[in-house]
């Protein structure tokens, strides 16, 4: 199996409960929103993490990328929400 390592961060992880978890890679083809969707569907804490993708942001192997950017060969996700200044 080829894994991806998913990433959570701030509110994200606070919600589903832990900060990483290692999923089966998705089909070529997949974009993080499309994972995202499906990830949201595990359950309550999930829902309420991912069931608003406009208010995440994402990076593919430690670079920024759009939700729509597809996952190919990627070994990492993370998810978080967006940075605020303080």
């Amino acid at each position: 199996m080829a894994a991806l390592t998913i990433l959570y961060f701030a509110w994200v992880r606070e919600a589903i409960g832990r900060d990483e978890e290692k999923v089966e890679r998705p089909e070529t083809g997949t974009s993080i929103a499309e994972l995202i969707a499906k990830l949201a569907t595990r359950g309550d804490g999930y829902a309420q993490a991912l069931g608003d993708p406009e208010k995440l942001r994402a990076a593919l192997d430690q670079k920024f990328v759009p939700l729509d950017t597809i996952i190919g060969e990627a070994k990492e996700l993370a998810i978080f929400p967006p940075v605020t200044g303080g």
